[in-house]
């Protein structure tokens, strides 16, 4: 059997000598450490620092992309990307990240990563997915929840679908925790 795999959604924007790259590179690097195999967009930013992390522990790294990306910005999987899994569409692929791993951790990011919870966060609360970890990393998140965590409008078992994360240490605890507890 092979390792569970982590989903991990973020911006194409930071660039290695940024914070936010730093952190998700650690953030790879926690995950592999861990055992767990790292699937990202597959492109630059973030998605290609977690990439990196998980790879210069021997992690497993997969890219989740898309031709329709691809001719909208014409850049390749980034270069740590050992298994690539090329979608057609954008939708077939955003509903391979959000739908095939064990778990998800959610990074800053822009439209496509807000889709990304979004999608994960509904289909799980449908049950149209399985229920599995869908964390939520960094400051940027707590507020955009908060912002949309009304009583009229989401539920407490339904918030309970994600869990806030302060540190990429606190989110791969909780996944290692939840994932462990389940087996």
């Amino acid at each position: 059997m092979s390792e569970p795999v982590i989903a991990v959604f973020g911006s194409s924007s930071p660039q290695p000598d940024s914070m936010p790259y730093a952190e998700a590179r650690r953030l790879g690097q926690l995950l592999a450490e861990a055992g767990f195999a790292v699937a990202t967009g597959g492109y630059g930013g973030t998605m290609a620092a977690v990439s990196r992390g998980a790879a210069e522990v021997g992690g497993r790294v997969i890219g989740v992309t898309s031709s329709q990306i691809e001719k909208w910005r014409p850049i390749p999987a980034n270069e740590w990307v050992a298994e690539e899994i090329k979608y057609d569409t954008l939708s077939d692929r955003l509903l391979h990240l959000v739908k095939q791993y064990q778990g998800m951790i959610a990074l800053p990011g822009g439209i496509g990563t807000l889709s990304e919870v979004s999608l994960a966060w509904s289909l799980m609360q449908t049950g149209e997915a399985p229920q599995r970890p869908l964390v939520l990393l960094g400051p940027l998140w707590r507020e955009t929840v908060r912002t949309y965590a009304q009583g009229e409008y989401i539920r407490p078992r339904d918030m309970d679908l994600i869990y806030l994360a302060n540190s990429a240490e606190t989110a791969v605890g909780y996944v290692r925790q939840r994932l462990l507890s389940t087996q």
